[in-house]
């Protein structure tokens, strides 16, 4: 993923795996710690895959600039084998993927807004197979369920000036054809203006969508045949063909109304407590960062980390506080009191959207992503979103409740990755929260209901960015193990989940 600015405190306090009250579901789901590699710091480690061929874990690494190889035969004693010196291709790897023996990496160029690779590499020897170009920021890479197919999700990030943006596309590489096509996001005015309407957002300095557009992250269908890549910044999920190598639809994802009970929230870093209130007029949208698909009793589910993310370079900004701008008077006829620092005043919304009349004052506001995770169909239909309940479980211990409340002002928790397991007839997902710096466990057995189960995490660990869980059937030990890769700390923690 592409790195962002942190702002840590120092002080960050983490809490031990913590034992759960009961609930009404039928399943007990053990989870136990089994080891931590200490990978050497920030940015050491970012997103982990498996080869279970060779029982080797790949992780991509800013700090190393390169791919860390450890043995995992022995969880116990995992052993760093080498690491895979990307230099040559680019500036940093963003993404690995595994397939049967190879490994493929999402390599950006020293000059991010200029083409990247996906470099293929033998999981073994550790060779180089083969090369492909990609489009500007290669983000996240995946292969089709039968290794066919190498998908990538070009980001195209402007420069901090703002004066080069790169289209955002998609790459396909066909590797039975040795053939790769990349798809961009060229639209008609009257279908990006009725997709704007259903939320899309196209808003960047000087914006066409094509280049607007900026994919993040994407997950593969079960039968390899299609992809949903998430536009983060956009509020949109795009489905690719990826047979026919063709964008099948957008489908934009709306906003979440803050002033609902079931959302309600804590917005404010100075009020010196934690206080969930309803927001007249505060809407957020969604902006997810981590998606994945599940199949549960026969269909096809959707699901997102709404992380939300904000564009915020030196040449053009969209971040204010509510302090900062004028409201309608009439939408807010106590705006004086809400821009108090310990009322409204201190939450960071949109100056791009809200202006509903454009008469200079703001009549609505939007915040970066919903502090929520959600499942939709795989046409974007809404089916659930998990409201306060991320901000609820975690309210159990202040220091770590939005990074001792520091982040209340500022996307909350920022559920950020995200991994599901099937045991036995149940699903489950992992939701990793990357302020919090743990991870929460739900059975999504029924989409519509799901229920929370437990809070994973090992003191030390800051900052989930990669989850992934490797299969009782591909595992070491013969049972199923939840990986998680932490980018403050540094560390991979692996977790037996039965």
């Amino acid at each position: 993923m592409i790195k962002k600015v942190f702002g840590f405190l120092s002080f960050l306090l983490l809490i031990g795996c913590a034992s759960q009250p009961k609930n009404e579901t039928s399943v007990t789901v053990q989870v136990t710690h089994l080891n931590t590699i200490n990978a050497g710091g920030m940015n050491a480690v970012e997103i982990s895959a498996y080869c279970a061929k060779t029982k080797r874990l790949f992780t991509a690494s800013t700090l190393y600039k390169g791919v860390l190889v450890y043995d995992m035969s022995d969880v116990k004693n995992v052993i760093k084998v080498a690491t895979i010196d990307i230099s040559k291709y680019g500036g940093n790897v963003n993404s690995v993927a595994i397939h049967n023996g190879n490994v493929a990496m999402a390599v950006e160029n020293t000059n991010r807004q200029e083409y990247g690779f996906v470099v293929v590499y033998d999981t073994k020897k550790l060779e180089e197979i083969e090369v492909h170009f990609a489009d500007a920021l290669p983000d996240m890479v995946a292969y089709s369920p039968d290794g066919r197919y190498i998908i990538s999700a070009n980001e195209g990030e402007p420069n901090d000036d703002y004066t080069i943006d790169p289209s955002g596309s998609v790459t396909i590489i066909d590797l039975k054809e040795n053939k790769a096509t990349t798809l961009g996001f060229e639209l008609s005015d009257l279908q990006i203006s009725v997709l704007e309407e259903k939320g899309l957002r196209v808003f960047g300095e000087n914006a066409t969508f094509s280049k607007d557009a900026e994919p993040e992250y994407l997950t593969v269908s079960k039968d390899g045949t299609k992809a949903w890549v998430v536009l983060q910044e956009n509020n949109a999920i795009a489905e690719i063909d990826i047979v026919n190598a063709e964008l099948n639809n957008i489908y934009p994802l709306g906003v979440k109304d803050f002033s609902l009970p079931k959302n309600a929230l804590d917005v404010s870093d100075k009020d010196g407590k934690i206080q969930f209130k309803t927001w007249k007029n505060l809407k957020g949208f969604y902006l997810p960062d981590a998606i994945t698909n599940a199949q549960i009793n026969g269909d096809t589910y959707i699901i997102t980390a709404n992380e939300g993310d904000s564009r915020n370079y030196a040449g053009f900004s969209e971040e204010v506080r509510v302090s900062e701008i004028k409201l309608d008077a009439i939408a807010f006829p106590n705006a004086a009191e809400l821009q108090k620092d310990d009322q409204l005043g201190r939450l960071k919304v949109t100056k791009a959207q809200g202006d509903i009349d454009n008469d200079g004052d703001y009549d609505e506001l939007y915040m970066f992503g919903t502090r929520s995770f959600s499942i939709w169909t795989t046409k974007g239909n809404l089916v659930y979103d998990s409201g306060n309940d991320i901000a609820k479980q975690t309210q159990t211990n202040p220091k770590a409740f939005n990074q001792n409340d520091s982040r209340s002002d500022d996307k909350g928790s920022e559920p950020e990755a995200l991994a599901t397991l099937q045991l036995k007839n149940k699903t489950l997902l992992f939701v990793g929260l990357e302020r919090t710096s743990g991870v929460l466990m739900y059975d999504i057995s029924n989409p519509r209901k799901p229920v929370f189960l437990k809070w994973i995490n090992h003191e030390g660990d800051i900052s989930p960015e990669g989850l992934f869980v490797i299969p009782a059937t591909e595992s070491p030990t013969g049972e199923n193990i939840l990986v998680v890769s932490n980018e403050i700390s540094g560390t991979i923690s692996l977790f037996e989940v039965k």
